[in-house]
């Protein structure tokens, strides 16, 4: 019994986690040069990671393999890439 409510939990997680995965080709495909940085984050989530400089902000979402990155000038969009998201 308790093999199977583990078994379940570690399902259930990875269900939940795959729903938080918001960096998919279609969101991405919504992110447009001009948008502005909490409308970009309400589009795929919290940025992995960024980096300042200046008025210049860079964001990846995903990892090495996977991810999007996206590059805010005044916290505007003015260049977004991506690297094998589906």
């Amino acid at each position: 019994m308790k093999t199977a409510l583990r078994f379940t939990f570690a399902a259930a997680a990875l269900v939940v986690l795959a729903a938080c995965n918001k960096v998919t080709a279609e969101n991405y495909a919504k992110v447009r040069v001009g948008m502005g940085y909490e409308e970009v984050v309400a589009v795929l989530g919290k940025p992995t990671s960024c980096d300042e400089v200046a008025a210049f902000k860079s964001c990846r979402w995903g990892d090495e393999q996977s991810n999007a990155t996206i590059r805010f000038a005044a916290n505007k969009v003015v260049l977004h890439t991506a690297k094998n998201i589906r």
